[in-house]
Order: C-alpha cells, then sequence, then structure tokens
C-alpha cells in the first residue's frame, strides 16, 4: 500500500503503541485514569499490524489497497454515524464501501472466496469496534481487547455467510445480509458472550425523535432501517458504475425517501404523543465518588453523610421516590438487611420523609443455610473446621417506612468478564489469571426473572446499569407490571468518555420501546429523567456531585412492543435458518458435481 515506505510506517506505529502501552502501565502504577490513551493504543497497533500483513495478502497492491482503503472508510462511516457523534446520517452509508470490496472480489472469483471477504469485513469492524468502544479498556484493558476483536469476528460472520449464500443463492440477491445481520444481532443478545453495545438500532439513540415507531419494532426496527437503505444506496451506486458523479436525480431520490419517510412518520407521532399516566414526584442523587480508586475505599459514614447532604437538597413533603446509583452501598447481608448500618440509615430518612420510599443499588453477599441449594456463583469460605458458601450479589433494595418488608432484586444481565466468565466449565484453565487480575471465576448471582418494586404509589423497575442496554429483556419489567423505570448504574468505570454518553442515550431507546417514563442515578453522572418521548431533562454534569428533582408519569399501559418483544428479529432468526438449510444442500450438492473452472486473479 505505501510500496517502500511501509517498513517506516510499520515501525512507527507499533513504537506509538509500545510508548503508549508503557505510559499506560505508569499511569496506572500511580493510580491515574488512562483517559483516551487506550484509543491511541489500539489504532496504532492495528495500523501497525495490519501494515505489516498487507504484503502477503492474496492480490495486486493497488487492488489491495483499494479494498483496504474501502475497508477503513466503512468503519469510520459507521463509527460517525454512532452516538455521541452527531452525525446519525452517516450510518445509512457506512456498509456500502464494504459491499463494494465484496462484489469486487465476487466479479473477480467464481467460487465463493470466503478468506478475502472475511479479511476486509473483518478491518472494517475492528475499526468501528475500537473507534466506539475503546473506551472498555479504562475498565479492564483485557477484557477491552476480547471486546473489540472478537465482537468484531462476529460481526463478520453474517457478511461471510452472506457472500457464501449470493454466490450459491444468487436469486436472493442482498437479502441474506440483512437477515442474517438481524439474527446475528438477535443471538448476541441472548447467549453468555453478550455485547450487543454496537447492535445497528442503538445508532438513533442519538435522535429518539426518528425512530418513536420503537414502541412496535423495538431497535431491530432501526437494524431493519439502517441495512435496507444501505443495500439500497449500494445498488443505486453500482448501477451508476460506482461513480459519484452523473448520480439520476430519481435514483438518489430513492435514497433520500428510504431515509426520510420513516423520520417523518416518527416526527409525526413524536409531536402528536401525549405523555400518559398520573405525574409522580422523584428526585435523583449522583454522589460522584471515582469508582477505581475513590468509591469502595470511602469511609462509610462520610458517604451516608454525603447522600443526606444530597438528598434533604431536593427533598419535598410531595417527594414519593428518591434514587441513588449503583452499589451506592455495600457490602451487607441479605439475611439481615433490617440490622445493616447502611440500610439502617435509609430507613432513617425514609421515617423523616413518611412518603418516601428510597431505591438504591448495594453489593450484597448471600450466606446459604444449611440444605439450601447453591447457584452457580456459590463460593466457599472456610475457617478451621467451619465451611460456609455464599454468593456476592450486585443488587437494588426498596426502603419505606410503612414497608413490611425490604424487597432485594439481583442483577441479572451480568457483563460478561466483569461480573461472570462465560463457559467456565471450558474455560476452567484461566481462573488463576482471573484471580491475579483481581476478578472472580464464580461471578455474581443472578434471578431468573425480572421483578419490581412496590408500594401505594405504584410499581417500579430496578433496572442495574448492563441491563438497560438489553430491549426485550427491559421490557419484562414492564410485564412484570412496572410503570416507571429506575436506573442505577455507575458509568465512572469508563472515565468521562464516550462510553457513559452513550449509555445515557441507549436508555432513551428503553423509554421509546415501553413508554415508561426513567428516572437515571448515575455514580459520577450523567444522572437524568427521561420522558416517554425518549427526550433526555435535567442531565446533570459528568464528575460533579448533584441531586435532581422532577415528575415524571407513572403509566400501566402496554406497547406493542412490551407484549411481542423481538418479533422481527425471532422472524429474521428463522428465515436465516431456512436460507442455511438450503444453502447447505446446495453445497452437498455441488461437492458431488464437477468442479468448476478456477477464478481469474487481477
Amino acid at each position: 500500500m505505501l510500496g517502500k515506505h511501509r517498513t517506516i510506517w510499520v515501525f512507527g506505529l507499533l513504537l506509538v503503541a509500545a510508548l503508549t502501552a508503557g505510559w499506560m502501565w505508569v499511569r496506572y502504577q500511580q493510580e491515574e485514569l488512562w483517559g483516551r490513551l487506550p484509543l491511541i493504543f489500539f489504532l496504532s497497533f492495528w495500523g501497525g499490524f495490519v501494515l505489516w500483513r498487507q504484503k502477503k495478502w492474496k492480490y495486486r497492491p493497488e487492488r489491495q489497497a483499494r479494498w483496504l482503503g474501502l475497508a477503513v472508510l466503512s468503519g469510520v462511516l459507521l463509527a460517525l454515524g454512532f452516538p455521541p457523534v452527531p452525525l446519525t446520517p452517516l450510518i445509512f452509508f457506512g456498509f456500502v464501501p464494504l459491499l463494494m470490496v465484496e462484489a469486487e472480489i465476487s466479479a473477480l472469483e467464481e467460487r465463493p472466496c470466503v478468506w478475502e471477504v472475511f479479511r476486509y469485513s473483518y478491518q472494517a469492524f475492528v475499526l468501528w469496534n475500537i473507534l466506539t468502544t475503546w473506551w472498555v479498556a479504562n475498565t479492564a484493558f483485557f477484557a477491552a481487547i476480547l471486546a473489540i476483536w472478537l465482537n468484531s469476528f462476529f460481526m463478520t460472520l453474517p457478511v461471510v455467510l452472506f457472500h457464501l449464500t449470493r454466490k450459491r443463492l444468487p436469486r436472493f440477491g442482498h437479502l441474506p445480509l440483512i437477515l442474517y445481520w438481524m439474527a446475528f444481532e438477535y443471538g448476541h443478545l441472548n447467549w453468555p458472550l453478550s455485547w450487543p453495545w454496537l447492535n445497528l438500532g442503538n445508532a438513533f439513540a442519538q435522535t429518539p425523535s426518528w425512530v418513536q415507531w420503537y414502541e412496535w419494532t423495538g431497535t431491530f426496527g432501526g437494524t431493519l432501517w439502517v441495512l435496507g437503505v444501505n443495500v439500497l444506496a449500494f445498488k443505486v451506486f453500482e448501477r451508476n458504475g460506482f461513480r459519484f458523479t452523473g448520480l439520476p436525480r430519481r435514483e438518489a431520490l430513492k435514497v433520500a425517501l428510504a431515509v426520510s419517510l420513516p423520520i417523518a412518520v416518527s416526527l409525526v407521532r413524536y409531536f402528536t404523543y401525549e405523555e400518559r399516566g398520573r405525574p409522580v414526584e422523584v428526585a435523583v442523587v449522583q454522589p460522584n465518588y471515582e469508582p477505581h480508586y475513590e468509591k469502595f475505599r470511602a469511609n462509610p459514614e462520610e458517604r451516608r453523610r454525603r447522600f443526606e447532604r444530597l438528598s434533604e437538597q431536593v427533598l419535598t413533603p410531595q417527594t414519593e421516590y428518591l434514587v441513588f446509583p449503583e452499589t451506592a452501598f455495600g457490602y451487607v447481608r441479605t439475611d439481615r438487611l433490617d440490622r445493616e448500618p447502611d440500610v439502617a440509615f435509609l430507613s432513617t430518612l425514609s421515617y423523616r420523609h413518611p412518603n418516601l420510599k428510597i431505591v438504591t443499588g448495594i453489593g450484597a453477599f448471600h450466606i446459604f443455610q444449611e440444605g439450601e441449594p447453591l447457584s452457580p456463583a456459590a463460593r466457599q469460605w472456610s475457617q478451621g473446621q467451619d465451611t460456609l458458601y455464599f454468593e456476592v450479589l450486585n443488587a437494588a433494595i426498596q426502603v419505606w417506612s410503612k414497608g413490611d418488608s425490604i424487597p432485594l432484586y439481583r442483577k441479572s444481565k451480568l457483563v460478561p468478564g466483569a461480573e461472570f466468565i462465560p463457559f467456565r466449565q471450558v474455560l476452567f484453565f484461566i481462573e488463576p489469571l482471573v484471580a491475579h487480575l483481581g476478578g472472580s471465576f464464580e461471578g455474581h448471582g443472578t434471578q431468573p426473572e425480572r421483578e419490581v418494586f412496590a408500594s401505594s404509589t405504584g410499581k417500579v423497575a430496578p433496572v442495574i446499569c448492563y441491563e438497560s442496554v438489553y430491549g426485550d429483556y427491559h421490557a419484562d419489567y414492564v410485564r412484570k407490571g412496572a410503570e416507571a423505570i429506575f436506573i442505577m448504574t455507575n458509568d465512572g468505570w469508563w472515565g468521562n468518555t464516550a462510553g457513559h454518553k452513550q449509555h445515557l442515550r441507549f436508555a432513551s431507546l428503553r423509554a421509546i420501546e415501553t413508554r415508561r417514563s426513567i428516572a437515571r442515578s448515575a455514580n459520577t453522572g450523567i444522572s437524568a429523567f427521561i420522558n416517554q418521548r425518549g427526550d433526555i431533562l435535567q442531565p446533570t454534569r459528568y464528575g460533579e456531585e448533584a441531586a435532581i428533582r422532577g415528575t415524571i408519569r407513572f403509566n400501566d399501559g402496554l406497547t406493542f412492543y412490551v407484549r411481542h418483544g423481538d418479533l422481527l428479529a425471532r422472524l429474521a432468526a428463522f428465515l436465516s435458518a431456512l436460507l442455511l438449510l438450503n444453502l447447505l444442500v446446495v453445497g452437498l450438492r455441488n461437492l458431488f458435481a464437477a468442479p468448476p473452472s478456477g477464478g481469474r486473479k487481477n
């Protein structure tokens, strides 16, 4: 690609990566956050690696340079079309350069050329993942490596399967790409290595007024929209000889209408929608504890005083709920909640405000009694001849002076790697590494079904952090009767990066899907209220102590999406299975037929 200067570029990029890694290590030893250093490291390392491998690729240098450039362009367009960058329309064209690469490879080869399609697709998706989720490294560096490069591998599979299908079953055109990708996203929501952060429908979290129809389709409607427009734009571009100039107005109008008509429908719904339900006053506290080096070392008494001070700034006699963030207190024992000092503090605060219900995240542990079945997250502790079994919980409770008991909800959608190890039976050999890195091989305890906290005011969903990324899972709280959503999170792990902004905006999509108002309490920010149209109200500043009060609506109506969940995705998965079965039959038939002549290489 760069001829005789390639070696210099490879050496320079890898040197930048090495120096950045060294500086990250120094800051780690000094207990300082990395900021954007992981982004520099990942980009320079990957750029150096790709250039080093380029000379070993299959086709002529000028052709592989073109394809590599198109793959890079796809990755950049997809990243720029994703929150928090306000360039959402670019997501409609992010796949077009990659589809050009696949089309040109297909034209050169009579048989499927899986490896070449995989190579350039993987380049595009690695770049997309780096540019949008590099901040994961601020929480766990090795988890970020897996999240970026493994997730990119999974993203490549639908494109490779599409290439195979288009070569063997050309009559289906580009439809298999749409079906395979939607099936991939659906599977990625529902298996142990789940990481659906970059599902295409999430791109419109930046512009919730464009997707008010998510109350019927969920985010898979957005995925279908994005892929459909990309395919249409590619076909228009292909018919024009892959030239930007001279594009017929009628062809350009087709693409413009495919983008604008769903937006127009949504805007009509957005401006005519009236919030439903009864008004309830809610307060939210943002204590602002840096989670890596401060939060879990803070003096418990000082922490309680900070929560009390911030709460009293906003509480009124009309305030019905007070929401604190994820793991605001802990660790407490589940068998004696009412006797724990932190819970006693919450009870005292509630008694001073008789109408007040306090919903907070806690770190907890449950000790298994004799004869009680052990969970997969059970751990053993021994002292002398005494042995007990317990599990660690990321949980939420509701404290109310008039309540008969303290309900406890266990976070059940856990972060792979950070809160549990997927496929523990297969990956048993990494247990020493996990322990060395300060993790837990057993993970956290969960519960099989969602739960709501009830009171005289209504029913609320105690959604903890990562759980707010999952549409159908989140809707299950509403199916259990939740009239409003309380999101408790600790986004400070990522520092002041795009991560906490993306997470906040994803909550807007959950509000639209369920037509439920949201009160969001984030440890370091951004805390906010979100109405049933997905508008973010009273957002706090990141990295500051804050307390806000607002009125939200408690709604008991059910949307089509809540009733039926990810219907589009299930249909796509079914049709994908039929396509793959058809592809298998054709492949077996070709296996016993005479091999076709070899393809051309230019």
